[in-house]
């Protein structure tokens, strides 16, 4: 039960900061949906027990969106003494939007029992491999060829 709240809370999440990327008239607040996009993306490969696909997810493409936003930030000219005027009226929504995304975290986490998740990954005591290690062991074993050529056009 707590997991499929949780998908559903992920999914509602989701959909709704996909609408507002596209929505959104102003370009910071479309980049900051896309990153709330992907935080939640990341809540559900972990409930599907991807761990390493949602920590993949969320360093590659959060980093490179909030680098390239830091980039494009930097090379514009804005004055941000104007923008800090009105920054008070939005704290109240700051602090909702903090509170959506700790009670996600805390869905998260209470949804993180493997039977009820369906995880496939173990540890070490019970002698099953974890997820990385099976991505790891086909990649070396039988793609290593495909893995050695994406590695060379790179």
């Amino acid at each position: 039960m707590i997991a499929a709240s949780a998908f559903y809370l992920f999914s509602a999440i989701l959909l709704m900061s996909a609408i507002r990327v596209i929505t959104a008239s102003n370009a910071v607040h479309s980049v900051l949906f896309l990153i709330l996009c992907f935080f939640n993306a990341g809540g559900l490969f972990v409930l599907l027990g991807a761990e390493y696909v949602a920590m993949t997810l969320v360093i590659v493409y959060v980093g490179a969106v909030a680098v390239l936003f830091l980039f494009v930030v930097m090379m514009l000219d804005i004055n941000f003494e104007k923008l800090r005027e009105g920054s008070r009226s939005y704290i109240g929504m700051g602090i909702v939007l903090g509170l959506v995304m700790l009670a996600e975290l805390i869905t998260l986490y209470a949804a993180w029992d493997e039977n009820e998740i369906g995880a496939t990954g173990g540890t070490a005591a019970t002698g099953a491999s974890s997820n990385t290690e099976i991505i790891g062991s086909v990649l070396y074993t039988d793609y290593i060829y495909a893995f050695q050529l994406s590695g060379l056009i790179l």
